[in-house]
């Protein structure tokens, strides 16, 4: 794989999305080839099955084989042809949300998770996953003032922690593919932060 493969994660309101998509901007302004993308998602196959997790209820065990049959074709479609191609993609989450929504938020066993991943993903992982960590309680209130909820924003905020304290046990298991940034700051500090550690790295 030729390109550059960095996803973004967080709670719901982290602000990870409006990053993304500066980010995006910002690379291609300098001439650089930029994919942005999301999850569940990316594809029509991929959109229709995020339509059904996000709005329509169903046990762990569906939910979780709906993210990956998504995962799935949008790697086959969309992100393996980018970085084939010497691409960067940009991905507004990836297999950590599946680890962090349904294995901590849902309490789903995370083995068969492991499974999944590796059946779906073969070996390939983003080369930088940029976590926007942020309090729980914090994120709902960006959120009360954002949108309509789903059926994932609609969860109270234990389950948001659960999420969160998933987040960080992936960053525990894999801490060099991580960049943990402090998302309680300002939008500009979190850009700071975002910028820094991307400089650091020579991107």
């Amino acid at each position: 794989m030729g390109g550059r493969f960095i996803s973004f994660e967080g709670i719901d309101g982290a602000g990870k999305s409006t990053h993304i998509e500066a980010l995006a901007q910002r690379w291609r302004a300098a001439g650089q080839e930029v994919v942005l993308t999301r999850e569940p998602g990316g594809t029509d196959l991929a959109e229709r099955l995020r339509d059904q997790v996000l709005h329509t209820a169903m046990d762990p065990l569906t939910e979780a084989l709906l993210v990956f049959a998504a995962r799935r074709d949008h790697l086959r479609e969309v992100i393996r042809p980018a970085l084939a191609a010497g691409h960067t993609v940009l991905c507004d989450r990836f297999t950590d949300a599946t680890f962090a929504y349904q294995g901590g938020g849902r309490g789903f066993d995370p083995h068969v998770l492991a499974t999944l991943e590796g059946w779906v993903q073969e070996g390939l992982q983003p080369a930088l996953t940029v976590w926007f960590d942020l309090p729980a309680a914090t994120a709902a209130g960006r959120r009360a003032a954002a949108r309509t909820p789903d059926r994932f924003e609609q969860q109270d905020t234990d389950f948001f922690e659960r999420v969160r304290a998933g987040y960080q046990a992936r960053l525990e298991q894999d801490p060099g593919r991580f960049v943990r940034l402090d998302a309680a700051r300002t939008r500009d500090e979190v850009w700071a932060q975002l910028v820094t550690e991307l400089e650091q790295r020579g991107w």
